[in-house]
């Protein structure tokens, strides 16, 4: 058996995993876009480094884009088989996939119009909404804790991380020459004693895994500072500036923790009252996916819930879909809070508001999660006073705060305690992947210490020979 890394090797996004059987069967872990990597995002987008019809099977761990993105190309380029995921990752990848690819006609079609000018020759999307929609019947849905076998040689379970909701953690089970090894993948790692979802859950014994790594090197700010930090800067920004507050927030999970939040701070009668946007189509749909899977939050939502039905709804909320009501925001001056995709500002509506609004000083740009470092929100947050957008450059006289609380990623105490339930001299092997790679290498020193034996850092397309 082999592993090779195509994907968020010594970098964060683009998660792809292959393990190799010697019988030549190929299992895809995740199938991620790579996102925020400046001029080499489109190469390494192209590119797979293998090749998709030969792979045998597809497990998805869950919906988020650097997660599930090139599964479009995938399936264009030859994969015909399922793609197994558990029922929430199916409803949340459906309608993420569909605006990834309206994304990605829509930022082509802006680009074109201007390199037509230039006399330039039109440039293609990587994939289109057609292309998206050929994906979805392939979806085989598994929930947690069931073993599926795919195949008389291998089978899997999922185990629930607690990152999003349907996030999990891939434990697969591959007999080769009458022995049988597990691989186990973590997926993405949440938190524990997440505000919404549940802790991640403790697995079976593995002889290698395949780790995460984003915050390997961090410790997170409380949890219980968030809705205060919201609510400062709300006031600062709104009432005493007299500007408008814009949040840029993955739609899946950090949107919702963001209502969720200024839900609570509605109930305590403390949220000033502002018109607050959700200018995404997309936060819309997922929002309502999220309420249809209510049993997978943890059970203090579940208990609020008998009380406060819609804990995403509050007074003041309105939910943008059309297009000129999203352009509408920017003509209006008045105070407001506007929480748009993408979390990393790269894409979506939140890029015109950051354009329209990032040389007023009355405004600020609050970034609430994780950026890769040569994305726009990376920028912003380490204080670049000029950036690019859709190629013209703004000068950066709007404040720039952050949150670091809200992150749905753990730190380094949350990944030690998912492994905790692992002995770890029966682990032979330990890859770690999506992660920054001076923070993986910080990450590597403090698992040596905790005694795994063998820690490795994999680099793309690199392979390494396991079993």
């Amino acid at each position: 058996m082999k592993i090779s890394f195509h994907g968020a090797a010594q970098t964060v996004t683009g998660s792809k995993h292959i393990i190799h059987l010697k019988n030549g069967k190929k299992v895809l872990l995740d199938c991620g876009l790579f996102q925020g990597m400046g001029d080499e995002t489109l190469t390494l987008n192209a590119h797979f480094g293998f090749e998709p019809n030969e792979i045998s099977y597809m497990i998805l761990s869950h919906a988020h884009i650097d997660h599930s993105g090139l599964l479009p190309k995938l399936v264009k380029e030859g994969y015909k088989g399922k793609i197994y995921c558990t029922p929430a990752t199916a409803d949340l990848t459906t309608v993420l996939l569909q605006d990834s690819a309206f994304i990605q006609e829509a930022d082509v079609a802006f680009v074109n119009k201007k390199r037509a000018a230039q006399g330039l020759p039109y440039i293609k999307p990587l994939y289109t909404i057609a292309d998206a929609n050929n994906v979805l019947p392939l979806f085989e849905e598994v929930p947690y804790n069931q073993v599926c076998q795919i195949d008389p040689d291998i089978s899997f379970h999922f185990t629930d991380t607690g990152h999003i909701l349907g996030s999990a953690a891939v434990h697969v089970s591959v007999t080769e020459n009458g022995k049988t090894e597990v691989v186990t993948f973590s997926g993405d790692v949440g938190r524990y004693r997440d505000v919404i979802l549940r802790s991640p859950e403790v697995f079976p014994q593995a002889d290698y895994i395949i780790l995460e790594s984003t915050y390997g090197s961090s410790l997170h700010e409380d949890y219980r500072n968030t809705k205060e930090d919201l609510l400062d800067h709300i006031v600062e920004t709104c009432l005493e500036n007299k500007g408008k507050l814009i949040i840029p927030a993955f739609s899946v999970g950090r949107t919702q923790e963001i209502l969720y939040a200024l839900n609570e701070l509605e109930v305590e009668g403390r949220l000033p009252p502002l018109p607050y946007y959700v200018d995404s189509p997309l936060s819309l749909k997922t929002t309502n996916i999220i309420k249809n899977h209510a049993n997978l939050f943890n059970k203090h939502v579940q208990v609020l819930m008998k009380i406060d039905r819609y804990p995403f709804d509050f007074k003041g909320v309105k939910f943008v879909q059309e297009v000129a009501e999203s352009k509408e925001l920017n003509h209006n001056k008045n105070p407001m809070v506007i929480i748009s995709a993408s979390g990393m500002a790269e894409a979506g509506r939140v890029k015109h508001h950051i354009a329209n609004n990032i040389e007023n000083p009355r405004c600020k740009i609050l970034m609430t999660g994780y950026c890769e470092p040569r994305s726009l929100g990376a920028k912003l947050m380490r204080g670049d006073t000029e950036v690019k957008i859709y190629r013209e450059e703004f000068q950066v006289k709007c404040s720039v705060g952050s949150i670091r609380s809200m992150s749905a990623h753990g730190d380094y105490d949350d990944l030690c305690q998912f492994l905790a339930c692992q002995d770890i001299h029966l682990v032979k092997e330990l890859f770690i992947v999506h992660g920054e790679h001076e923070v993986q290498k910080e990450f590597k020193k403090r698992l040596q210490k905790k005694g795994f034996p063998s820690v490795q850092i994999p680099a793309m397309h690199e392979r390494f020979n396991v079993g």
